[in-house]
């Protein structure tokens, strides 16, 4: 069996998803300049969010889970992969086209349902007909996600990571021409994104078709393996989708508060980027990796692809999750603060952040243990955990709420990772020591944690120094590459020195 090159693979999908979440900070800046946290903002995320948590159930759940690991399979075994995955996209596209009508029709309703502290004012209304507008995004990104799944099936990673770029630079653009000549800034933002849609499919389809991986067009058909995979599938559909449930249950919280919606959608975004690039980028270079070498029966292989990469992601994101916790302030205020997002909107923010940041490790241990369930086609015990996890989000959501306000719709997300993270852990220990980190990641877990907190404190003390430098318009984005720069270079001195990874290791890694 040909072996996957991990961290190349890695870093390929981690580098464009950098590319796209720094474009996508481009992109909410300009949204919360030019529209602000107030009305117009709420709507506008309670109406995205809509097509965005189908998009998690279909594109990142139901395909992530379910379809990548059986055409992996297939095409080890030369077991007709391509017919397969024609099968699948016809039923993929029908089930999508009768969804997105479902929904534009019952738009009122799901508003109702995900944001019910909006009804009785303006943002009802908004949320509704910018929900109409963005919906159809679901269709699009949904088949991109198929082809997707195939090219990193076959280690084509670059085209299906870049993909997301289309979205943020078309959206910037459209932003950028209605703020310049005068029209209306948030009708051109929703009516890019179903375009963008389309723009990534084409995307992708053409660098499917460029791979050797052309779908012939069949019409829909209920065939045993079209029955495995919607078996495999639904589970995996609802606990990939748990993350965006929980997000729900957060803005049904936050919607009974002026700005919250907004506030979270801003802090959200900040997280999201260092789970993008490397926990999602993590999960979806090992499904495939771990798929094949389980199908070759390659356990002592899939325990080392497993172990690395937890150890990369870890030695990655824990760092960055101190830093969100130590510094949220001097992040949020540099990224956000401009027009109409004030000092308050940013001291609201960064306290969101500062919770998310706590969690960060276990948004991306879960993308690093569902692939374990995912890769043996067990979708029903990662849907269990979800579930749980997904009871403990509502109630801590809910019954802070009434203690605590918004903010409870953050702790609640926080604890619940957590959780699901405990229960996929527990629950691999069935698979025996395939499914269990080596010795070399024990060892070097405790070492990353230090060198982290070491960076925490540096972070702290620079910080607090330079504070008057935030203050300060013209020198505030020199101020934060500086203290970033001092911050990755101190846990790079402190990883070193302690044995958290090693740098010739990582060059060793990426030559071969």
């Amino acid at each position: 069996m040909k072996p996957v090159r991990l961290l190349t693979g890695i870093l390929t999908v981690g580098g464009w998803t950098l590319i796209s979440r720094i474009l996508g900070f481009v992109r909410d800046v300009l949204i919360a300049s030019y529209i602000g946290p107030g009305a117009v903002m709420d709507a506008f995320v309670a109406a995205f969010r809509l097509p965005d948590m189908f998009r998690r159930f279909f594109a990142e759940g139901a395909l992530n889970a379910a379809f990548v690991p059986m055409f992996s399979k297939r095409r080890e075994a030369g077991d007709n992969p391509l017919g397969f995955a024609a099968q699948a996209c016809s039923g993929l596209g029908f089930l999508l086209l009768g969804l997105t009508g479902l929904g534009m029709v019952a738009m009122p309703a799901l508003v109702w349902v995900t944001a019910g502290g909006f009804a009785g004012d303006v943002r009802f209304d908004l949320t509704v007909e910018f929900g109409r507008i963005v919906f159809p995004y679901i269709l699009f990104i949904s088949l991109a996600g198929l082809f997707s799944g195939m090219l990193n099936a076959v280690d084509r990673f670059a085209a299906a990571a870049a993909a997301p770029v289309l979205l943020n630079l078309l959206l910037i653009g459209a932003m950028s021409y209605a703020a310049r000549s005068g029209g209306m800034v948030v009708q051109a933002l929703v009516w890019t994104i179903p375009v963008a849609g389309g723009a990534q499919l084409a995307l992708v389809w053409y660098a499917a078709r460029r791979a050797g991986l052309h779908l012939p067009l069949v019409r829909p058909r209920w065939t045993p393996e079209m029955a495995q995979l919607v078996r495999i599938a639904v589970p995996a559909a609802l606990a990939g989708g748990v993350v965006q449930i929980n997000l729900v249950v957060g803005q049904l919280v936050a919607s009974n508060t002026e700005k919250a919606v907004s506030w979270l959608y801003a802090a959200d975004r900040l997280y999201q980027l260092p789970l993008g690039v490397v926990g999602i980028a993590v999960g979806i270079v090992l499904l495939p990796d771990l798929s094949r070498r389980l199908k070759a029966q390659d356990d002592a292989g899939a325990r080392m692809a497993l172990s690395r990469a937890g150890e990369i992601a870890l030695a990655l994101t824990i760092p960055c999750a101190v830093a969100l916790v130590v510094i949220p302030i001097q992040l949020v205020s540099v990224l956000f603060e401009r027009g109409a997002f004030g000092v308050d909107d940013s001291a609201a923010t960064a306290l969101a952040v500062a919770i998310y940041g706590l969690g960060l490790p276990a948004f991306v241990l879960q993308k690093i243990l569902q692939p374990v369930f995912f890769a043996r086609e067990d979708t029903r015990s990662p849907f269990r955990y979800a579930v749980w996890a997904m009871v403990v989000n509502a109630v801590l959501a809910v019954g802070l709420a009434m203690l605590i306000g918004w903010i409870a719709a953050a702790i609640a997300t926080t604890v619940a990772a957590w959780i699901m993270v405990v229960q996929l852990a527990r629950g691999a220990r069935q698979f025996g020591d395939v499914a269990r980190f080596d010795a070399q990641f024990q060892r070097r877990l405790w070492r990353i944690c230090v060198a982290s907190m070491l960076m925490g404190a540096v972070l702290w003390g620079v910080g607090a120094v330079m504070g008057p430098l935030f203050g300060m318009g013209g020198v505030r984005w020199l101020a934060l590459l500086l203290l970033i720069a001092v911050g990755t270079l101190a846990y790079a001195l402190f990883g070193q020195v302690l044995g958290a990874f090693r740098m010739q290791e990582i060059r060793g890694r990426l030559r071969r």
